[in-house]
């Protein structure tokens, strides 16, 4: 998958394939880790190891919620006050 750098304000980004996402179950919010890789001249992303949920708590919803909490999370801030 071919992608290229972007600036993101004083930061340089690449934007990440939905279907790809998806197959390694992150999202919005989703912890990575990255390493430069000089020996072999790459950069490396891995997903940093979710924490588990507790028993019968859908995988799913739980990213879906923090989605939600990601996207609202100004609102939110101000309603907590």
């Amino acid at each position: 998958m071919r992608r290229k750098i972007c600036a993101i304000g004083n930061s340089r980004g690449v934007s990440l394939p939905v279907e790809a996402l998806e197959k390694l179950k992150l999202a919005v919010g989703s912890e990575v880790d990255v390493q430069v890789d000089e020996e072999h001249g790459r950069i490396v992303i891995e997903p940093v190891k979710p924490a588990s949920y507790a028993e019968g708590v859908d995988e799913a919803f739980a990213a879906q919620v923090n989605d939600f909490i990601e996207q609202y999370k100004p609102a939110l801030k101000k309603l907590a006050e």
